[in-house]
């Protein structure tokens, strides 16, 4: 009787073996944690063989038969993958599933409005979406976990297309009260002098410090964090300046205080925000579809 299996089990496979556990894939794949279980034990019970050692205080540890079947389960998945923009080039339709990456510090400001009007705009096309470092774009994009990925044109490797959106210039966050907030610009030697709450994202934190580094200045970090909200939070209440591209919708802090948008200016270069693929990725008309859409709603 010939084996029978599905690509959601495989990619739901694959997921529980890379992250060691049945949490940590769901939280992954945004899915349920039963539904991993099921799916993984099903695909063990059609082809006969144990694929993960359950553990229950530390989680899964993946067979040897597992391993075996990872590296096959991986090519699958990229060969679905490839067909499924074949077949959309082929019908020059703008349909089918579509996987975004976006990058961690403008994924709340950006992405559900694109995917609304992107599905509103394309009824056919269904989107889901996973926050992510650079780096894990990197390797997402590489494992075929994502179809594209927003991001910015930072330290990109040569493996990776980088298809450009809009350019970002900098601009500092300040309380209201920050002795620089009644300016209309600011350069890295005013800000230098005061305390800096860094957003200290992998690759995006070096971008920032670069513009001290070309002064020959070194800013006064006083508060380091890797979350977006938490840092407007943190300025909003004088812990210090901060650094970003993307402006935020409104300028309140999560907690309801304001915060001033000065620009920086003096030589600091804006940052190129784009759509990130592997290569050929864009000769499917839904994945173009969505480069053209991102550049005329992110303008």
């Amino acid at each position: 009787m010939p084996i029978r299996f599905t690509l959601r089990q495989l990619e739901y496979f694959v997921a529980a073996g890379e992250c060691g556990s049945i949490a940590a894939a769901s939280q992954k794949l945004n899915v349920s944690s039963p539904s991993i279980s099921s799916a993984i034990t099903q695909l063990e019970t059609e082809l006969g063989i144990p694929l993960f050692v359950r553990q229950r205080a530390q989680g899964l540890k993946m067979t040897e038969a597992g391993r075996t079947l990872t590296g096959q389960a991986l090519l699958i998945l990229n060969q679905a993958t490839e067909l499924t923009r074949m077949a959309a080039t082929v019908s020059n339709t703008v349909q089918g599933p579509l996987r975004l990456g976006c990058l961690v510090s403008f994924a709340q400001i950006v992405v559900s409005g694109l995917r609304r009007s992107f599905e509103a705009q394309y009824p056919d096309v269904h989107m889901s979406q996973v926050e992510l470092t650079q780096n894990e774009i990197f390797a997402a994009l590489r494992r075929a976990e994502v179809d594209l990925a927003l991001s910015y044109d930072l330290n990109l490797p040569p493996d990776l297309e980088f298809h450009l959106v809009k350019e970002l210039p900098p601009f500092a966050l300040l309380a209201p009260e920050h002795p620089l907030a009644i300016c209309d610009s600011v350069t890295v030697h005013d800000l230098a002098a005061y305390p800096m709450v860094l957003l200290d994202l992998p690759i995006s934190s070096d971008y920032f410090l670069s513009f001290f580094t070309r002064a020959g200045l070194r800013p006064v970090i006083s508060e380091r964090t890797r979350d977006m909200a938490v840092m407007r939070s943190l300025v909003a209440n004088g812990f210090g300046y901060s650094i970003a591209n993307f402006l935020p919708l409104n300028d309140l802090a999560p907690d309801g205080k304001p915060l001033k948008f000065v620009p920086i200016v003096g030589g600091v270069p804006p940052i190129a925000m784009g759509v990130l693929g592997v290569p050929g990725a864009t000769s499917s008309s839904t994945h173009a579809a969505f480069v053209e859409h991102c550049r005329a709603e992110l303008i």
